[in-house]
């Protein structure tokens, strides 16, 4: 079994181990050609990007500048909107869905370390080598999402389409389709209805309209 198999069957894997350091050499480096480029320079990010995710829709657009650990285990569904400081850390897989906002600052953490120190620094591998292991959870991001600013996400959550995040969340658990949730930890305050429309606050409608599903 690969270290790449071992990541996605959810057990203890090598970080260390010379596949996947490439990997992440590949994705670092391609980051941080994407941090240096110029907003108006879209047919170069576009080429970045195209190279580093897994797969990604259209109308995406990342503020930058971002982080992706490995980049080949996220994929980016259509009309993504990510503002400045995204970092992903996606060991594990990192699905995101269609009409998605991220604000800016937003963190995905899927590796997982073990709480015992000893354990941490080391143990024995499937090889009997004595190495550093962890292991990652995948995160799932729906459909219609929006992540405010400074949002953490671990691993092992799936967010429902739908949802709302506030500001300066720590999600560690699930949260259902259609539900505002903040805190640390991040918990369901109420679901969104038909009373959250903007068509109920005139003051700040203005002269623009609801369009008519």
């Amino acid at each position: 079994m690969t270290e790449e198999e071992r990541i996605r069957k959810g057990i203890l894997f090598s970080p260390s181990n010379p596949e996947l350091k490439e990997i992440k050499r590949r994705s670092h480096n391609l980051s941080q050609q994407y941090s240096l480029t110029y907003e108006d320079q879209s047919e170069e990010r576009e080429m970045i990007l195209q190279q580093l995710l897994g797969s990604k829709g259209e109308g995406v657009f990342i503020q930058g500048p971002i982080f992706f650990h490995y980049g080949v285990h996220t994929r980016i569904g259509d009309q993504f909107f990510g503002n400045y400081n995204l970092t992903v850390q996606d060991d594990a897989q990192v699905t995101i869905g269609d009409y998605v906002s991220f604000g800016p600052n937003v963190t995905i953490v899927t590796p997982v370390h073990p709480f015992i120190a000893s354990e941490r620094r080391q143990m024995l591998d499937q090889n009997g080598n004595i190495k550093s292991l962890c292991y990652a959870k995948p995160v799932t991001i729906g459909d219609d999402v929006w992540i405010s600013a400074n949002v953490t996400v671990c691993g092992g959550v799936t967010i429902g389409s739908g949802s709302v995040i506030g500001a300066g969340s720590v999600v560690t658990r699930d949260i259902p389709a259609n539900s505002l949730a903040a805190g640390v930890p991040c918990k369901v305050i109420r679901p969104i209805t038909e009373a959250d429309s903007m068509r109920y606050k005139p003051e700040i409608m203005a002269d623009c309209k609801v369009l008519v599903p």
